[in-house]
């Protein structure tokens, strides 16, 4: 008997929730399910999903990001597909591989000049773990500075280095010398690394919790203070990178040199886990600096020929497709076509971002009617009236969004870079009537509201 995956997909696709019930993240069905977000999609091709229904959705979170080049990419299938059929050697554990150091050279020519070093591994979160025993051992020091807010991953060490509370909580002693700064306040920076016992600042050009837009001399002046006091300056760029931000990279919006640049999510095109350090030449000599160390520090699948293919392929795809002006053009758009509604809706604060990392943020308005809304649902729970934007953006206009981060009244968008002309008219005007029909208390979106309301409280009650 022939294993085919069509077979088994055809033989048991009604069944996906059923198994994660029994078998893996319960709760996860549980929110789905209660914000109307159970759909059984089908297929997924460029910026759209399908469901059983024939329905067709516009997937403004890709993925986390990763599917910056839209889902089912053919130029990276076509990548993966030779790779297989090739029958290359792949982690041979006495060798090096050709695709690998393909793919460093390639990226390298995108970052900063003075990165001259690559280092692979599987995810996000392995990127930060890595740049966190890297600063150590060419500091010789211990303590990792981050900033409040931020978000570099759930494995121990990068949990250490996240800035909200909900995801540490309950996880026990987690790893030591980790300190929070502000973000985008240099005053608090400078104290914090004067004593000079800092090996490294580790920020997120753009704060991915809540799309958080530093002034413009904040990092400049990061860069200068960590030269100044010895630290290592690591930017995390896992979610803002890959022309996600309108710049290849969004450390070149300041036009700053880093000591490292993380990178993951959108390298592979979606396609096979992977990560990435880009690091200084003095890093690398540093942490690997005899023949007995040349394995001081590995990742099993780190380098392995799938994910490299697929990162050249991504990379090509990017350039030759010009997502990176395509995601600033199409950001601005939108961006600057919500703003321009803001003395129209009073619970719009304001749509911020660059390139296609957005934030659409909501504010307690000031008619006394539209305020008593407000509270009841800030009461039942913080940040709960954005659900009733991104739920009729699903429902009634078939666009996926988020909110940003727990407890915030930010819708985030991270949409692919293809996105055309018409999906950016398509975006402004969905927004607009949702965010219209919020201001319509005896409306149905306020029906949703209270309904909201009252499964959150009954969640607090239990």
């Amino acid at each position: 008997m022939t294993f085919s995956i069509a077979d088994l997909l055809a033989q048991q696709g009604n069944d996906k929730f059923s198994l994660h019930e029994q078998y893996l993240n319960n709760q996860m069905v549980k929110v789905l399910k209660t914000i109307g977000y159970d759909r059984t999609y089908t297929k997924a091709v460029g910026q759209y999903l399908y469901d059983d229904q024939g329905d067709e959705y516009l997937d403004l979170l890709s993925g986390f990001g990763v599917f910056a080049l839209g889902r089912n990419h053919p130029t990276v299938i076509k990548a993966l597909q030779d790779t297989l059929t090739l029958e290359l050697p792949n982690l041979v554990q006495m060798d090096v591989s050709l695709l690998s150091g393909l793919l460093a050279k390639k990226i390298l020519a995108t970052t900063p000049e003075n990165l001259d070093k690559m280092f692979f591994c599987n995810s996000g979160t392995e990127a930060v773990e890595a740049a966190i025993k890297f600063a150590r051992y060419t500091t010789k020091r211990q303590k990792i500075l981050h900033c409040e807010h931020s978000f570099h991953g759930l494995s121990l060490g990068a949990l250490a280095l996240n800035g909200e509370a909900i995801f540490r909580e309950g996880f026990g002693d987690l790893l030591p010398h980790c300190e929070a700064v502000p973000f985008n306040n240099l005053a608090a920076l400078e104290q914090a690394l004067s004593q000079k016992e800092v090996a490294a600042f580790f920020v997120e050009p753009i704060q991915g919790k809540g799309v958080n837009i530093p002034n413009d001399d904040y990092l400049p002046e990061v860069e200068r203070l960590c030269k100044k006091y010895g630290t290592l300056l690591v930017a995390d760029e896992i979610q803002t990178g890959l022309g996600r931000t309108g710049k290849f990279w969004a450390c070149d919006h300041w036009n700053i040199q880093p000591d490292m640049i993380l990178m993951a999510k959108a390298l592979s095109g979606g396609f096979v886990p992977v990560g990435g350090v880009a690091m200084t030449q003095k890093i690398m000599d540093t942490v690997f600096n005899r023949m007995d160390r040349a394995i001081i520090h590995g990742s099993t699948f780190g380098k392995n020929n799938m994910a490299m293919a697929a990162g050249l392929a991504s990379l090509e795809v990017i350039e030759s497709e010009k997502l990176v002006e395509n995601s600033a053009k199409q950001g601005a758009e939108i961006i600057n076509a919500i703003n321009a509604s803001r003395d129209q809706y009073q619970f719009l604060q304001e749509a911020r971002g660059k390139g296609l990392m957005i934030a659409v943020e909501f504010e307690s308005p000031k008619s006394l009617h539209l305020k008593a809304a407000w509270r009841m649902l800030e009461a039942a729970n913080k940040g709960l009236f954005c659900q009733m934007i991104t739920i009729p953006l699903f429902k009634d206009h078939k666009i996926l969004t988020q909110v940003a981060g727990h407890g915030m009244n930010v819708v985030k968008l991270l949409p692919p870079l293809n996105l055309t002309d018409q999906n950016s008219t398509d975006i402004i005007r969905a927004f607009d009537t949702t965010i219209a029909n919020t201001h319509q208390i005896s409306g149905a979106i306020w029906d949703l509201g209270k309904t909201l309301a009252g499964h959150a409280l009954k969640n607090k009650k239990g």
